[in-house]
């Protein structure tokens, strides 16, 4: 397998996550950079090339909202979760656990018929 057919197929897989990572540290206000702090104790990374599209496009699906605060020297865009984006995040996160749990199972069996 190429080098750029892995990096693709990986970017495709991280693509439908990020969008669960991102949603699920949204609970409590949070702007870019502090969102790319809390993704990157969980070791997940995240561009800000990637963020910022990525949080318009939740927001112009309604899943999130944002305001500006302006108190602090340097004005700051948090994104918050809506209460329709709070159901979507706990429709998605029992998909992923349930998708999870099939792909375990299937990757197990799997490597035990490699194995055999």
């Amino acid at each position: 397998m190429s080098d750029t057919l892995l990096q693709s197929l990986t970017t495709e897989l991280r693509r439908g996550t990020l969008t669960l990572a991102v949603l699920s540290q949204l609970r409590t206000p949070q702007y870019g950079y502090s969102l790319v702090q809390l993704l990157e104790k969980s070791e997940i990374t995240i561009e800000q090339s990637t963020l910022y599209p990525l949080l318009r496009r939740l927001e112009k699906q309604e899943l999130v909202t944002s305001c500006w605060d302006k108190i602090e020297s340097r004005p700051r865009r948090y994104y918050v979760l809506s209460s329709y984006g709070i159901e979507v995040l706990e429709k998605l996160r029992k998909e992923w656990e349930k998708m999870s749990k099939e792909l375990t199972i299937l990757l197990k069996e799997e490597e035990k018929n490699e194995t055999d």
